[in-house]
């Protein structure tokens, strides 16, 4: 991928045909930062599959994201197509109910 609108294509492409995408640094199995890992453990917790995307890939990747959304930070997690945050916006949802809230409404009842 080496121009912006290939980029944001293929973003476009992956949060639509994706329940949860999360553009993450390593994958879901070895993350290679902190926040992206506890991206993936409230995930796990909840119970909801997803598809990691290892932004550190591809450099075009991970500077097209933060133009994609305007969100300066990695990870960035998206549900059924629409940008949710990142870390700390997950994190927070996570403590708040809200992030549950959101995966009922979009998605419907976990696999609990």
């Amino acid at each position: 991928m080496t121009d912006e609108s290939g980029i944001h294509k293929f973003i476009q492409d992956e949060i639509g045909s994706n329940d949860i995408v999360v553009f993450m640094k390593g994958t879901p199995d070895f993350p290679m930062c902190g926040f992206s890992g506890r991206v993936v453990q409230i995930l796990n917790h909840f119970k909801r599959p997803f598809k990691g995307i290892n932004v550190l890939d591809d450099e075009n990747l991970r500077q097209g994201i933060k133009t994609f959304s305007s969100w300066p930070t990695i990870p960035q997690i998206y549900v059924k197509g629409e940008f949710v945050g990142g870390c700390d916006i997950a994190m927070e949802m996570a403590q708040s109910g809200e992030l549950e809230q959101l995966f009922s409404e979009k998605l419907g009842p976990s696999a609990k």
